[in-house]
């Protein structure tokens, strides 16, 4: 039976039972807990500092209002990290390949900063909708611009998420596949097809953490729009 490279990409069941749910779960077991120690160990303190520099960096050109998400961002960060590197294994089910999943983590985050704009500034994210010193004819238009352009963020965050590492992971199987029927026939093209694919597997260990980045850092300044 031949499989379709797309199938890779396909939530896994296990006697009619979705496992995504496990695949979910999974990366919050492998963070290491905090130490009642005085001294951490070298894991803890490396994690520590991640953490630490990844907060500096988002949340120093927020107001304070905006430091309360420094938590949820936070996690977010770690988690879809875990995530994607950990879908880079062999045998393994990469659950942010899925747009739907991707969806469900955009969606109420940009609401959630829509609706804080709307509560505690509405007048400023109305004016959002239409830049000062617009024509008047043109009003209308830029009102429909801005609004669409504001509801197809969050399309925006899952599309570029779900994309990303979907090409990776096909470009990943497309050389992998060609490395395996090379190997009979031309031993060195091979050899180098081999080279190629542990280059771009470490391109895609970057690009995972990057969009895992990316993705935070644009909620970031979806927030520091509304707060």
């Amino acid at each position: 039976m031949t499989l379709s490279f797309f199938d890779q990409f396909m939530s896994p069941t296990y006697l009619g039972v979705p496992l995504i749910a496990l695949a979910l779960t999974l990366p919050w077991v492998l963070f290491p807990k905090p130490s009642p120690r005085w001294l951490n160990n070298r894991l803890l303190t490396l994690q520590g500092w991640f953490i630490n520099r990844f907060t500096q960096q988002i949340f120093q050109s927020l107001s304070l209002g905006g430091h309360k998400w420094a938590v949820l961002l936070t996690s977010m960060m770690l988690f879809l990290i875990t995530l994607n590197i950990l879908g880079l294994l062999p045998y393994t089910f990469t659950p942010t390949t899925q747009l739907s999943l991707n969806m469900a983590f955009a969606v109420p985050l940009w609401l959630a900063t829509v609706i804080i704009g709307m509560r505690n500034q509405p007048t400023h994210a109305l004016g959002h909708l239409l830049p000062e010193g617009t024509p008047t004819p043109l009003i209308p238009v830029l009102i429909i611009i801005e609004t669409i352009s504001l509801f197809i963020r969050p399309l925006a965050l899952g599309v570029r998420l779900t994309a990303n590492l979907t090409a990776g992971h096909l470009l990943i199987q497309l050389i992998a596949t060609a490395a395996f029927v090379l190997l009979p026939l031309m031993p060195v093209v091979a050899l180098l097809t081999a080279t190629v694919l542990f280059l771009l597997t470490l391109l895609e260990v970057a690009v995972a953490m990057i969009q895992a980045y990316v993705f935070v850092l644009l909620l970031s300044l979806y927030l520091q729009e509304n707060v």
